[in-house]
């Protein structure tokens, strides 16, 4: 779709919402990035997860403090070290009609399992899921799991049936070109049932009237707005057209808290966003450098991270509203370890010598990934990393993109990337989620998915087998940071900032914002 003709959109569809009869409790809002697909396993990503898991729902999901409660399974136990056993709620229905059953939880297991999901990594334990009877299903675990009930709250439950009639077992990602159903429908127990939806425009969702928990929302329709555009997203809050920006610019946020019947909603976010380089590869996909690979070299890997100022960032670009960061979790997360969280000091003279001693006196050229429209001023930080190395004799070559076009890129199955930004909120509030996916040894169990510049360490992935089954909780505390010291030690990626998360929003809008970044509409209650 044209700008133009999408700006049309948009707007003749704000005017149509905003003119809806006041009996019916509408809630709009808007975010500079869309929801890609409806399909709960297209992508391992907080917005997308936050959007769809209106719709669809997990076992065990989080409260409004991030603590673990009842969903779709109402009670589980541990009855062996490698079994768990969950009791079902009973008479849960999906959106068109079908009843919620153990075949639904059997069904979601095998596809959330396959190649094409990029929630593998959530149930990467899993060994196998089996019924016992309609009400009550198994989990095996692939060794004792200390915490499966932390790590399953965003494997939202899919409707084996109308997966099935509608040729939708596969999950599927539209970044990647394919058309298939679960981009624009969806059938899921949540709060919120799918009214309609336009891909890059709006996506339209109305109170589920058989849903089976108590409201604490008043809400009847939610329409959320892509709105790319900061300047037309802001305006868009002014006028009334929507009720909610989900993110808010950071130039435009001292505007915003001066303008009455407006609020800001403010809070620090455990994802920490980190820089990561290609260590697997023979030679770069994009560097002047042949028949080697740089970043293969410590040294190289220092340089970079000894040649990058963080406070600058945070004052800059960020204009103070960032952590800097000496792990790649943030406190809070479990297994957090404050000793370990100091940065290397920012030494330009040091970085130049590390290069030197690596064989690069006069530096080289490499092509740098970010995204423009994913973390808070994301292009912003990478064009000023961009003009830190250089000054060290690094040519970066910078592209960045939409966060449909980056993801597609650095997550094709070559990993096509030297040298890139990305950012990570563990699910399960646990070290050993970010271990798994980001440090372990890619495998094809799913374990290393995200792990994109191909770290590997074979003691580091001996303490994560031990972190994953490791009863004894200070015993497993120190395993985690082992494997942390020896990450952060060989500069397997270089840790740069927690962001702080603004929303802004209307007077009368009641939300809850999390410190995971995630935004549950069953919580929204408009008093206007």
């Amino acid at each position: 779709m044209g700008k133009g003709r999408r700006a049309a959109v948009v707007a003749v569809l704000l005017a149509s919402v905003a003119a809806l009869p006041c009996a019916a409790e509408t809630f709009r809002f808007a975010s500079d990035r869309d929801v890609k697909a409806l399909d709960p396993y297209a992508r391992n990503e907080t917005f997308h997860l936050s959007f769809v898991g209106s719709i669809y729902e997990p076992l065990i999901r989080r409260d409004r403090k991030l603590q673990i409660e009842p969903a779709l399974a109402t009670e589980w136990a541990q009855v062996a070290p490698e079994l768990w056993r969950f009791k079902l709620r009973r008479g849960v229905t999906f959106h068109d009609g079908s009843p919620f059953t153990a075949d639904d939880v059997v069904f979601s297991f095998a596809r959330v399992r396959m190649d094409e999901s990029s929630l593998k990594p959530a149930v990467a334990t899993i060994r196998g899921v089996s019924k016992v009877d309609d009400s009550t299903v198994e989990i095996a675990t692939d060794g004792p799991d200390p915490i499966l009930p932390e790590e399953i709250t965003h494997w939202y439950i899919m409707c084996k049936r109308w997966a099935e009639e509608n040729d939708a077992v596969t999950p599927a990602d539209p970044a990647h070109g394919e058309d298939f159903y679960t981009a624009d429908h969806a059938d899921g127990t949540g709060p919120f049932m799918l009214e309609s939806r336009e891909p890059d425009v709006a996506t339209k969702l109305v109170a589920n009237p058989h849903w089976w928990d108590e409201r604490q929302h008043n809400l009847d329709e939610v329409t959320f707005v892509h709105i790319r555009n900061d300047e037309e997203r802001v305006a868009a809050l002014l006028s009334g057209d929507v009720d909610m920006l989900y993110a808010v610019p950071m130039n435009d946020i001292e505007m915003l808290r001066a303008t009455s019947g407006i609020k800001l909603v403010k809070g620090p976010e455990l994802r920490t966003v980190f820089l990561g380089f290609d260590q697997s590869s023979d030679e770069l996909s994009d560097s002047d450098v042949k028949g080697r690979n740089p970043f293969k070299d410590v040294r190289v890997r220092r340089a970079f991270y000894q040649a990058i100022d963080e406070e600058a960032i945070k004052e800059k670009v960020m204009h103070g509203d960032a952590t800097p960061a000496g792990l790649m979790i943030a406190p809070g997360i479990n297994g957090f370890d404050a000793k370990l969280n100091g940065r290397l000091p920012h030494d330009e003279a040091a970085a130049r010598r590390l290069l030197t001693e690596a064989g690069y006196p006069k530096g080289f050229a490499v092509g740098m990934d970010c995204p423009d429209d994913r973390y808070v001023h994301d292009a912003e930080i990478c064009d000023l990393v961009a003009d830190m190395l250089s000054h060290v004799g690094i040519r970066i070559t910078l592209l960045a993109q939409t966060r449909s076009q980056y993801f597609a890129k650095i997550l094709s199955p070559s990993y096509n990337t030297s040298f890139y930004m990305l950012g990570w909120l563990p699910a399960t509030y646990d070290a050993r989620d970010m271990l798994v996916n980001l440090i372990a040894s890619r495998s094809a169990d799913g374990q290393g998915l995200f792990n994109i510049g191909g770290y590997a360490n074979p003691r580091v992935d001996e303490l994560i087998r031990m972190v994953q089954v490791e009863m004894d909780p200070e015993k497993r505390l120190a395993e985690i940071s082992e494997a942390m010291r020896i990450h952060k030690d060989e500069v397997g990626n270089i840790p740069l900032h927690q962001q702080t998360m603004v929303w802004a929003a209307r007077a009368g809008i009641e939300l809850v914002q999390l410190a995971d970044g995630y935004f549950p509409l069953r919580y929204v209650r408009v008093t206007r």
